[in-house]
């Protein structure tokens, strides 16, 4: 595998996204989607979060390994500095690192876009996300107890928080 270069999304990487996500909806509990979206869905989200300056980076090694993106938590004006972070990673290359720097990468992007506070909400409470969010500086903030059910099993979401910058 060639060096992973860090990048914002660009068009024609919604095919790589929907096959990326749909081995995690199918596979996995960190998305409580029960069906994967397709191409066209991606399209029209990276576009939505794009066009709002959010940032959508993807993990590039001449092919995309994986993406991550922030968005606004809640859509009240009083949520306008708080993110929600997104980041999946290809199954054939998850414990390379390539999450770590994609992790930092969107940090740093969504400080520098105007967020000041970012949470991760994490399906399943899969231990591989809450550890990657723990070694990004993210602390325990919340869990809601048996909210979702996937593969015939109820299942917590575990929230992270992690604070990018003091802002005013």
């Amino acid at each position: 595998m060639s060096a992973v270069a860090i990048r914002p999304v660009a068009p024609g990487d919604d095919a790589a996204i929907a096959t990326i996500y749909a081995h995690h909806v199918l596979h996995g509990t960190a998305t409580f989607d029960l069906e994967p979206p397709p191409p066209a869905f991606w399209a029209n989200k990276i576009a939505a979060i794009t066009t709002q300056g959010h940032p959508f980076l993807v993990a590039d090694a001449g092919e995309v390994l994986g993406y991550a993106y922030a968005t606004p938590f809640r859509d009240r004006p009083a949520y306008a500095r708080t993110c929600e972070n997104s980041i999946y990673v290809r199954a054939d290359v998850v414990g390379r690192g390539i999450g770590s720097v994609l992790i930092g990468a969107l940090i740093e992007a969504a400080s520098e876009s105007g967020f000041h506070e970012m949470l991760a909400v994490i399906g399943g409470g899969e231990p591989a996300s809450v550890a990657l969010h723990a070694k990004a500086g993210f602390r325990h903030a919340g869990r809601m107890e048996r909210v979702g059910e996937k593969f015939g099993q109820l299942l917590d979401t575990v929230y992270m928080q992690r604070t990018l910058s003091t802002g005013d």
